[in-house]
């Protein structure tokens, strides 16, 4: 498998992913956000976390407009994998190619700690290695989570099965207190309707080690890894 991790200006999660995907076996380069063409080859392109352009105007919202941009949303147009990590899932709601907006947590507050979340499918490229109902252990880090949309746009992601995570407790219960940021229904991460777009707000590629204190992201890698190769 082929990836290639986006890298704009105050991104400081590119790194992070890039180890991850090595690490489950994957070829990965890094590109400049000023570039217009992917790498030949590329099945996945990764969004990562961080602060992009300072996260002036609105979280991902210069990003979105970059000009590698446009290279990434043909790239979904032709079926090809991404995915958005906290900044990057913000950038892809932004873009246009997830629908809602990431606003400021409900307690106006920078948040940084362990949460879990639970799986809602595993028949995704980026679930596969997971179970439907799976509560699993990552972590989270910022100020803007809060997924909101429309009714409409509610109604069709729950309708359509594209809601990817929900905040949960460590037992995949959804209570308020598992759900810091407030976002609707508990929404950690949403596909596109092709499922071949995901963005979320926690950070699998942080626990991919045992050394750092968890293992429970590795396996999103691992099933992506396998999915090309399938």
């Amino acid at each position: 498998m082929r990836a290639a991790v986006l890298v704009f200006p105050g991104s400081n999660r590119d790194g992070d992913v890039a180890r991850a995907l090595r690490r489950s076996g994957a070829e990965v380069s890094t590109v400049w956000h000023a570039e217009t063409v992917l790498p030949d080859g590329t099945d996945l392109v990764v969004l990562p976390g961080g602060f992009s352009y300072g996260d002036y105007l609105r979280c991902g919202a210069i990003a979105a407009r970059a000009p590698v941009m446009d290279a990434v949303r043909a790239h979904a147009a032709r079926g090809g994998l991404v995915l958005g990590i906290c900044n990057g899932f913000q950038i892809l709601c932004e873009s246009g190619l997830l629908p809602g907006i990431l606003m400021r947590n409900a307690n106006l507050r920078f948040i940084c700690h362990r949460q879990s979340v639970r799986v809602e499918r595993a028949d995704t490229a980026f679930t596969r290695g997971y179970e439907a109902g799976q509560a699993i252990d990552i972590c989270v880090a910022h100020g803007e989570g809060n997924y909101a949309a429309d009714p409409g746009t509610l109604e069709r992601l729950e309708g359509e099965g594209l809601v990817a995570f929900r905040y949960s407790t460590r037992d995949g219960r959804l209570v308020a207190d598992a759900n810091r940021n407030g976002s609707l229904n508990a929404i950690a991460g949403i596909y596109s309707p092709g499922l071949n777009v995901l963005g979320l707000m926690p950070h699998p590629e942080n626990f991919v080690d045992p050394i750092v204190g968890g293992t429970d992201g590795k396996p999103m890698f691992d099933g992506l890894v396998a999915a090309i190769a399938a």
